[in-house]
């Protein structure tokens, strides 16, 4: 029955309203030719590769001050609370509000849905998170509910202080989740979000292991909004485009935050996906992040391996679990697939004007491949 859960696909397409471009428009750093890592992509390149894992989002572009948004992730199609997801959670850098985070840590499971929108509208997304918990069917004796919702600050660009952001957002999202592509860049919690000075938001991308090793998926989305210097499948760019933090000995527009959300189908517990989440700063790292000190920097694990659910009615739990010498590869894949997602999000980006009149350019992508296949010619 729990496999059968996982497996199910939401119904409902995701809500996208002021979206600035189209999910089949969006152009991704694969579609220049830039392929990064060893381990292959999954079908959709997204966290929706791990099976019956869904994602919705709402945009709001509203005025000249509205630029913010929700963005869900729902990892398995049962009744999470009832079957809930093996999970931890590893602050890069703590300078944030991850509610619902202790509890993680404490039990090593997650209840809910995973919900990122802005840091003054982290109350939005418990309140819409506890109301969509308690009206599942089952949960009519529910009198506790940890809700989970990471934030970024995207006051640049969005009139932060109204807090625009309704729990009807929150459910919509939630409603609305679906599987196969999702949309990315200037989408749902990423509206307003800005990383290494250009316009970023929503990223994601997989990666799926060989047989030989498992045949095991690992998702990763991103609200991405942090700084350092930039880089690229390993090319210097904030430095070729002389556009980088502490340009000068100035420091410029560094602090920021980033939420990164890491699911695997493989069958390991809290304790290896802590070791996973950690991995997953290792990919931040490598496009240049350095989770400065007023950054938020946080990843959220989990594995949503149909036998390992935690059905707490049982009196037992005997989860089938990876020996810790076939943890490396896992390691690899969130490596990899991080490290992606946060690229995805500033290729996918567009130009945007907001709160003050305030402007943030997109990365200039063409300029930027040329370095990079520059690069590849004098390898």
């Amino acid at each position: 029955m729990v496999r059968k859960f996982l497996m199910m696909g939401a119904i409902a397409m995701a809500f996208m309203a002021g979206t600035p471009t189209d999910s089949q428009a969006q152009k991704r750093l694969r579609d220049y030719g830039i392929k990064t890592g060893i381990f292959k992509t999954g079908e959709f390149n997204a966290i929706t590769d791990v099976p019956g894992v869904t994602v919705g989002q709402v945009t709001r572009i509203e005025g000249e001050d509205v630029r913010t948004g929700v963005t869900a992730i729902i990892p398995h199609q049962g009744n999470i609370f009832q079957y809930k997801v093996p999970a931890a959670i590893y602050a890069g850098n703590g300078f944030g509000k991850l509610a619902g985070s202790t509890q993680v840590q404490e039990l090593g499971n997650i209840e809910t849905p995973i919900v990122l929108t802005n840091t003054l509208n982290v109350a939005e997304g418990i309140s819409g998170l506890v109301e969509y918990t308690l009206a599942q069917p089952g949960n009519e004796n529910v009198r506790s509910v940890n809700a989970v919702v990471g934030e970024t600050n995207d006051g640049g660009l969005n009139n932060i202080r109204a807090r625009y952001i309704t729990k009807e957002n929150v459910l919509e999202a939630l409603s609305k989740a679906k599987g196969g592509p999702v949309e990315e860049g200037c989408v749902g919690a990423g509206v307003g979000t800005v990383s290494f000075g250009f316009k970023a938001g929503i990223g994601t991308s997989s990666r799926v292991l060989p047989k030989s090793l498992g045949g095991y998926t690992v998702g990763v989305l991103v609200q991405s909004n942090y700084g350092g210097v930039l880089e690229i499948a390993g090319v210097q760019i904030g430095q070729l485009l002389e556009h980088y933090q502490f340009q000068k000995n100035v420091m410029q527009d560094v602090d920021g935050s980033c939420m990164m959300v890491v699911i695997t189908d493989a069958p390991v517990d809290a304790r290896n996906l802590e070791r996973m989440a950690k991995r997953a700063m290792m990919g931040l790292a490598k496009t240049g992040g350095i989770a400065s000190n007023g950054s938020g920097d946080y990843v959220i694990a989990m594995s949503v391996c149909p036998e390992n659910l935690i059905n707490e009615k049982s009196k037992t739990y005997n989860p089938t679990l990876l020996h810790n010498d076939d943890m490396s590869a896992l390691f690899l894949a969130t490596i990899e697939a991080t490290a992606e997602a946060l690229w995805n999000a500033l290729f996918a980006a567009e130009d945007i004007k907001g709160y003050n009149g305030k402007e943030v350019k997109a990365l200039p992508v063409e300029k930027v491949v040329e370095y990079i296949k520059a690069a590849e010619v004098t390898k």
